[in-house]
């Protein structure tokens, strides 16, 4: 690789051969995802065999995939991608990450889709394959090299508070109305933050969303580690229940996208959700507890941590998708229907 190029390799490519549609062009066939799918960064699959992300705009190293790809290869974690390389360029700055290559999954499908087909059709089989493909990912997450961070302390009672807060102020209308009408539950139900949190604190995935679990052709597999992009400065060492939190919340997104795009009754899609949720938890806790690793998920934390999630996503709707807003705030008035007042 030429200066000032660079290439960390983890598992070696497949071989790309030039087939005989090929001959005319002297390249293996390339292709995007096309436009349905909505990513930050931009993809590019190469034969249907190796798929190639480029960042947009490159980032700066340290950056969070890079590590983890590698701590994956060398503890076997097999449910992704294939991890093969990442692509970096030194400039006057420093290092900065170009391209990650990795395995194109056959027949695959981005959660968003598929987990939006299981709410339609009232089906939730799916759900402790999820629990158990979180609870694999966070015990091999567990041994990432590295001191033991040590256990947070008010930091997560202020990122917590801070979430709310941002929320309030960038939520308008009827939604903002209803948002600072309940504001005080939700800061109730933040508490537990402020307490000490005894759990251990592991390398997270940060972003661990339905959106980020393929359904393919050999089964279900997790992606992107490149953290969550409506937090700036986050500790990549957490509480598992973080992680948890997030993908439970997204199973309620899923339920408002069933409502709002399949047609799909909101009680029949609050059910859905909450059996779903259920599964998943259920599956997730034997997972561990086989492993001897139950002490891996704090329960307490997973309502705080739900609560700020939402709340994260009400950010993310008003900075970088408005049409967003509809998921967290149909899930957050399920949670506190009028009724309750």
């Amino acid at each position: 690789m030429p200066t000032p190029f660079a290439v960390r390799r983890y598992l070696p490519l497949p071989t790309i051969s030039h087939g005989l549609p090929d001959l005319h062009t002297g390249v293996p066939a390339e292709r995007d995802f096309g436009p349905h799918v909505d990513q930050t960064n931009y993809s590019v699959v190469v034969d249907d065999r190796v798929v190639v992300k480029w960042l947009t705009p490159p980032v700066p190293l340290p950056h969070p995939t890079p590590e983890v790809f590698a701590h994956l290869v060398d503890v076997g974690f097999k449910d992704t991608a294939p991890p093969y390389a990442a692509l970096t360029r030194a400039d006057e700055s420093g290092e900065v990450l170009l391209a990650l290559v990795t395995g194109y999954l056959p027949q695959a499908r981005d959660g968003w889709e598929w987990c939006a087909d299981e709410a339609e059709a009232d089906r939730t089989a799916f759900a402790p394959a999820l629990g158990h493909l979180a609870a694999d990912l966070h015990l091999a997450l567990a041994t990432f090299p590295g001191e033991d961070p040590p256990p947070p302390g008010a930091d997560a009672a202020v990122r917590g508070e801070s979430a709310l807060r941002d929320a309030l102020e960038l939520t308008d209308g009827d939604d903002g109305d209803w948002l600072a009408a309940w504001a005080g539950r939700m800061r109730a139900e933040l508490a537990p933050l402020a307490e000490p949190i005894t759990s251990p604190r592991i390398r997270i995935h940060g972003d661990l969303h339905v959106g980020q679990i393929l359904q393919w052709r050999d089964g279900y597999a997790v992606i992107d580690f490149d953290g969550n992009p409506t937090v700036t400065g986050g500790d990549l060492y957490q509480p598992a229940a973080r992680d948890v939190a997030q993908l439970t919340t997204s199973l309620q997104h899923v339920a408002q996208v069933a409502i709002r795009r399949r047609g799909t009754p909101p009680g029949a899609a609050a059910r859905w959700a909450a059996e779903a949720r259920a599964l998943m938890l259920a599956a997730y806790r034997d997972r561990l507890a086989g492993r001897d690793a139950a002490g891996l998920l704090d329960e307490s934390l997973i309502r705080p941590f739900e609560i700020e999630q939402e709340c994260r996503e009400l950010i993310y709707a008003a900075r970088h998708l408005p049409r967003w807003r509809y998921a967290p705030m149909g899930v957050l008035r399920s949670w506190y229907p009028e009724e309750n007042r």
